[in-house]
């Protein structure tokens, strides 16, 4: 019973990643008999495809060039959708005649289509947005957990693989052109985790009526450290709303020192803090420190996303999304379908949830009234003139003694009934861009207008 037990698991639970291991050479040994099958985006447009070259051998290419190279990876490194489908795209859906006549005529059949849910306008767009710099974009619908767009910089031309690869391994890893810096890159959130700090003021406090504070420009807690805004702005008196919209770092960086550790870890245990990301390809997990032995001093630093913890674009894009879902985080996926040589469906990805009730619907909507005064009154002023209603945090965390720091923007839109979220990092140095919620608003206004 207990080896039946076993088995039953292990081939609905286990099986899949070890199959799919890049170790198992069983799949790749496919290879002799199946030739590769093609990556399309969801309109169909070829991301990935199997060639013949003049010497007649097979040839993995890359129509797009850079574009996407991050999510799309590289067969030969088992990286990207190229790794996490391995399995489907050397397993063949053809006929058990149609494989007997290719083998009797020492041919191979055509493995499976994999169909992402990539968008290419939206892709090209936020390629084109993050321009020379260093950074990620992540897209997703938030209702449903599609990614539309990933994209990482610096990015590298898959097509050269073969002969630039072992360079690129060289690189290290603040130049690394192999790193998806959306879903591996982990970055201090500055202030866009003071999303998770209003949150938990709001669940331990039980409303904002209560919350005042007067803002001097910085803010010093005996046995602590002195915390300056952004520039040493002075905002004067601030309700929980205003300071979340001027992204005030005197007030957050109190709030840290008055919330309880044990309860603030337990709430970003419930975002996926220090766990697992559910994504089917590489990505780094991110961390959250503060607990009942932090002194006050990283108490104020936590507050406002700074000290210790550390966050990847993806992740922080589901936390937007859970917000634009009244309290859902939905399981992000990039594959939709898995399909033959003939286009008959072999497989459908359905939309999953990741976590449920994360937040309340009451807690979402009060976030989201909080990120929208970013954009109408805040720090979001990208936005102002946009013709959908955004809603967003934005954020600049230092990562080093100097005065660099990385800009971030996270949120969604429209406000009401949300069909899309966004997170953007730019690393520190960026050029040519204001900030990460440029970026942000030149990809989304690419999706509205696709809409159209």
């Amino acid at each position: 019973m207990l080896m039946i037990g076993y088995l039953v698991y292990f081939n609905y639970e286990l099986a899949p990643d070890v199959i799919n291991h890049p170790y198992n050479s069983r799949v790749d040994n496919q290879e002799a008999k199946v030739t590769r099958g093609d990556i399309l985006a969801a309109d169909g447009s070829v991301l990935a495809t199997t060639q013949i070259d003049e010497e007649g051998h097979e040839v993995r290419k890359y129509p797009f060039d850079n574009i996407f190279c991050h999510v799309i990876g590289l067969n030969s490194a088992k990286t990207g959708v190229e790794g996490a489908e391995n399995y489907n795209l050397l397993s063949s859906g053809e006929g058990i005649l149609s494989k007997l006549s290719n083998d009797s005529a020492n041919g191979k059949a055509m493995g499976n289509t994999v169909v992402t849910t990539l968008i290419p306008e939206l892709q090209e767009a936020a390629f084109d947005a993050l321009g020379a710099n260093k950074g990620a974009v992540v897209v997703m619908e938030p209702d449903t957990g599609k990614i539309l767009a990933m994209v990482s910089k610096p990015d590298y031309n898959p097509n050269d693989a073969s002969t630039d690869y072992t360079e690129w391994l060289t690189y290290n890893s603040a130049d690394s052109v192999l790193l998806n810096r959306a879903t591996q890159g982990l970055y201090a959130p500055g202030s866009t985790f003071k999303i998770m700090t209003a949150l938990e003021y709001l669940r331990e406090n039980g409303s904002d009526d209560a919350f005042a504070y007067q803002c001097s420009g910085s803010a010093y807690i005996e046995g602590g450290t002195t915390i300056p805004c952004f520039d040493n702005t002075a905002h004067g008196y601030e309700t929980l709303k205003t300071a979340f919209a001027n992204s005030c770092n005197s007030a957050f960086s109190t709030i840290g020192t008055q919330l309880s550790n044990t309860q603030f870890r337990n709430l970003c245990t419930t975002f996926l803090f220090n766990s697992s990301i559910p994504i089917s390809i590489e990505y780094s997990k991110s961390s959250f420190h503060l607990d009942g032995d932090s002194g006050i001093s990283e108490a104020q630093e936590t507050g406002i996303g700074q000290g210790k913890t550390m966050i990847s674009p993806l992740h922080n894009l589901l936390i937007a999304s859970t917000i634009a879902t009244g309290g859902t985080m939905m399981k992000p996926y990039l594959v939709d379908r898995i399909q033959d040589v003939n286009g008959t469906v072999v497989s459908q990805n359905q939309p999953e949830v990741a976590v449920a009730n994360v937040i309340t619907p009451d807690e979402a909507y009060k976030l989201t009234e909080y990120m929208r005064a970013v954009v109408t009154q805040g720090t979001g002023h990208a936005f102002r003139n946009s013709s959908y209603d955004a809603v967003g945090k934005t954020g600049s965390a230092q990562y080093d003694n100097s005065t660099n720091y990385h800009s971030w923007f996270v949120g969604f839109a429209p406000e009401e009934l949300p069909k899309v979220s966004i997170s953007v990092v730019l690393e520190g140095g960026f050029s040519g861009v204001q900030s990460a919620q440029y970026v942000a608003k030149s990809v989304l206004d690419t999706y509205f207008s696709l809409e159209q």
